[in-house]
């Protein structure tokens, strides 16, 4: 009983409007307009009951239907390692880390199909110390003014051809550091996907899924994270044997003791 008070105080504390926290969401809405990987299968949503009821009351039920890699989602490791956990594998403790955010925005800008490197990350340390264990290190690219076009989105003519599609990423090189040098928990992009657009063999994917690194797709609203400071959960539906899913991604910013603010990111309205 003592523990469960104990929890309560704290969650009461965290709630407080007084407390000083911002919560910024990271998600785009799950929707059938929602941007999605080239032949998954459509998004679905059907009304089974909207509507009063006898004797009176207001009822509403739903179905819906998605592909596990739809809007913005996780990969879990078994997506691209056959030893990786599936969903209902990963720990609790995987589902949430302090936020490294990574600005390689004006690079996007003149390559669409530039990767983040070993060097972008140390350039990072540099400045704002040394990436912490257990952290969820976000790419911004500014490419999410893109969404939801996803001729804009996936950089081409032809949105139903991967084969056409450029887009930034992250570096296999980049994405083994993360996991064997700083022991990250997650890598996020503000991109469909943790690989670069032109990637055929997807080993960024790969690096992340063998190492147990969650990957983060379609994120939005980066550029309005600190680029340290922030906490980011990741709501995840405890899938049996997923590969994935949709998540409601969030960022928790303590006003009070965040430092580095705002103005460790410029914000870029459009690319």
């Amino acid at each position: 009983m003592d523990s469960v008070c104990r929890v309560l105080v704290v969650l009461s504390g965290i709630l407080s409007p007084s407390a000083g926290l911002e919560v910024i969401d990271m998600t785009l809405v799950l929707a059938k307009d929602t941007i999605n990987w080239p032949g998954s299968p459509p998004f679905n949503f059907t009304i089974l009951k909207r509507g009063y009821q006898t004797p009176g009351f207001w009822y509403e039920i739903n179905y819906f239907g998605t592909a596990e890699h739809a809007g913005t989602h996780v990969d879990a490791p078994a997506h691209f390692s056959q030893s990786g956990w599936r969903v209902h594998q990963i720990p609790p403790s995987s589902l949430a880390g302090p936020a490294v955010v990574v600005d390689v925005a004006d690079k996007a800008t003149k390559d669409a199909d530039y990767r983040l490197t070993i060097e972008d990350l140390q350039s990072w340390e540099d400045s704002h110390g040394r990436i912490p264990n257990k952290a969820v290190v976000v790419m911004y690219s500014g490419w999410g003014a893109r969404y939801p076009s996803p001729s804009r989105v996936y950089n081409t003519n032809n949105p139903l051809d991967a084969s056409t599609f450029h887009f930034p990423g992250i570096h296999p090189a980049a994405a083994a550091w993360l996991a064997s040098q700083r022991h990250v928990i997650a890598v996020g992009v503000d991109t469909p996907s943790t690989d670069y657009g032109q990637s055929t063999k997807y080993e960024t994917h790969v690096v992340l899924g063998n190492n147990n690194v969650l990957g983060l797709e379609n994120l939005q609203n980066v550029d309005q994270l600190p680029a340290r400071g922030a906490t980011i959960a990741i709501g995840l539906v405890n899938l049996k044997d997923g590969s994935g899913g949709p998540a409601r991604i969030l960022a928790i910013i303590d006003s009070t003791s965040t430092t580095q603010s705002r103005d460790s990111i410029e914000r870029r309205e459009e690319i």
